[in-house]
């Protein structure tokens, strides 16, 4: 129905381009012809030689411009293919016309290569997914990430679609013949090398680092969801490696994305059912050697994987919004398992950035300390740089009740992020922790020796205490006492511990209280310390 409706349309136009000149040459004629004669009918009225013209003459006359407007302006919108758009609606259609292909969002860039995928098997064809993850400053936002879906868009051949999937994330599909693998090579080249050049954004050029995986259609993506996720896969491996590198999905790829998959199923029962357990990793006074308390790190104890470490599934329970159920769960472990250690030993936890978008996070974490039993100033809630930007005024709502409690607060990692003395100033921050990638180097690259000193020297002047993380050797050690950081953590001072190996520590050092009897709904004494 609609293409002999669209043939319809196109006879007509294809006639009315035909008849509408040979219409206008006799409507031009008649003009002529009637204008003669109204004329030399007024000229002879003007010289007493006859009467009036006649009125029906006039009539036919203006009949025959009306005829002529109307002709010309039927002929010109015929001949523009507008089936009778008037010149406003010609001007009305014009930015239509010039606007750039859509960026896509991650559902319709599913939908629509769907469809893409399925022209794809018709032709014989393969189909290509990219997707990239950038790097960027964080003062560069909106502005940059249009820059960016533009010269992605812009680089990709015609048809192409591309997508922002992610706040930082895009991803872009497209059809190659199956046999020319190196013509996708080079659209993931030169698209590498385009983002590689600096963008001009408000008048100062910003550079980005992007990482970037690739999946096909021909090796065994039978789905766009599939293709999707194996890209993903590849791109996960790519950024293993130093920025700006492309990996493509392959046999070992695909069975990482498998175990993936695997563990992403599992990873909802395994929070409920307490698989993914604290570890314990102690924080030592460099001056004095004394234990001061324990940062609580997330391990999962899968039945068949057996122990798992955060860098794997953190990022899975992020991404599926489970980060709060799992941080939740970890607390109420540790708590639970603290609280009858000696009074002057703290635990410090983990918030993930996504937690900090939760209003009721700090009346969550009370929660859990009181029905723990667990006493809110031996708490200290650790919180990433990067978190700080996303809505810093909710982070100082929620970092001022949970300090109106009496729990501390530490910035994390101090140094990889964009925090600034405003930020330090505007947050109750009680700690500075050092983050290990600089720790780690003290010994042996100036700059990081440079960077932790004016870490040290700034926290002094601010009255903030000091954390070095990733301490694992005497030698660093001694340095930064020498520097004069108070406070340290590392394999230095022991491996993180389990609930029961930090008993049995805690233990020897005559640093477990006498427990007091069971809050409501937990088990015997006997039963407690057993776990």
């Amino acid at each position: 129905m609609r293409r002999g409706r669209k043939d319809r349309l196109h006879r007509w136009r294809q006639g009315a381009t035909f008849a509408f000149p040979v219409i206008g040459m006799v409507t031009s004629l008649l003009f002529l012809t009637l204008g003669g004669l109204i004329a030399t009918s007024v000229m002879r009225y003007l010289a007493d030689d006859a009467a009036a013209p006649e009125p029906g003459l006039i009539v036919a006359l203006l009949l025959n411009i009306a005829l002529l407007v109307i002709g010309w302006r039927r002929r010109r919108d015929a001949s523009l293919g507008l089936d009778g758009r008037s010149a406003k609606g010609l001007a009305r259609a014009a930015p239509r016309l010039r606007r750039p292909a859509a960026i896509l969002d991650r559902q319709s860039f599913l939908d629509q290569g769907a469809t893409m995928l399925l022209r794809a098997q018709r032709l014989e064809k393969s189909m290509a997914v990219l997707v990239l993850a950038i790097e960027r400053d964080r003062g560069a936002g909106d502005a940059l990430l249009r820059a960016v879906a533009g010269e992605i868009a812009a680089t990709m051949p015609p048809l192409a679609l591309t997508a922002q999937i992610a706040g930082d994330r895009f991803a872009c599909g497209f059809l190659f013949d199956p046999d020319a693998r190196t013509a996708v090579d080079r659209v993931a080249e030169r698209l590498m090398l385009s983002l590689a050049q600096p963008f001009e954004i408000d008048g100062h050029e910003v550079q980005i680092r992007c990482t970037l995986g690739g999946a096909r259609s021909n090796l065994e993506c039978a789905t766009m969801e599939v293709l999707l996720q194996s890209a993903e896969a590849a791109m996960a491996v790519a950024s293993k490696t130093n920025g700006n590198r492309l990996a493509w999905f392959d046999r070992a790829t695909q069975e990482a994305l498998w175990l993936r998959q695997q563990l992403e199923s599992a990873l909802p029962m395994a929070i409920a059912r307490e698989e993914v357990v604290p570890y314990f990793e102690q924080q030592v006074d460099l001056s004095s050697g004394r234990l001061e308390g324990f940062e609580v790190l997330a391990r999962w104890q899968h039945p068949v994987q057996g122990m798992i470490g955060p860098d794997v599934f953190i990022g899975i329970a992020e991404e599926r919004g489970l980060i709060a159920d799992l941080s939740l769960s970890i607390m109420a472990q540790a708590f639970r398992a603290a609280r009858d250690w000696d009074p002057g030993l703290s635990l410090s936890v983990n918030i993930s950035p996504v937690q900090l978008r939760d209003a009721w996070l700090a009346q969550k974490i009370i929660k859990v300390l009181t029905e723990t039993g667990f006493p809110a100033s031996r708490l200290e809630v650790e919180i990433t740089e990067g978190a700080l930007f996303d809505n810093l005024p909710l982070t100082q709502s929620i970092l001022g009740s949970l300090k109106n409690q009496g729990i501390r607060i530490a910035l994390d990692d101090f140094g990889t992020g964009y925090s600034s003395l405003a930020h330090l100033r505007a947050l109750p921050f009680d700690r500075i922790k050092i983050d290990r990638s600089f720790v780690q180097l003290l010994n042996r690259d100036a700059d990081s020796a440079v960077i932790v000193n004016a870490i040290v020297r700034m926290g002094e002047s601010l009255n903030l205490p000091i954390t070095a993380e990733g301490v694992e050797d005497p030698a660093i050690a001694a340095r930064l006492l020498a520097l004069g950081c108070a406070k340290a953590q590392g394999w230095h001072f022991g491996r993180p511990l389990s609930i029961a190996g930090a008993r049995r520590m805690l233990a020897e050092r005559r640093l477990i209280q006498q427990p007091g009897p069971p809050l409501p709904g937990e088990p015997p004494t006997s039963q407690r310390r057993a776990g």
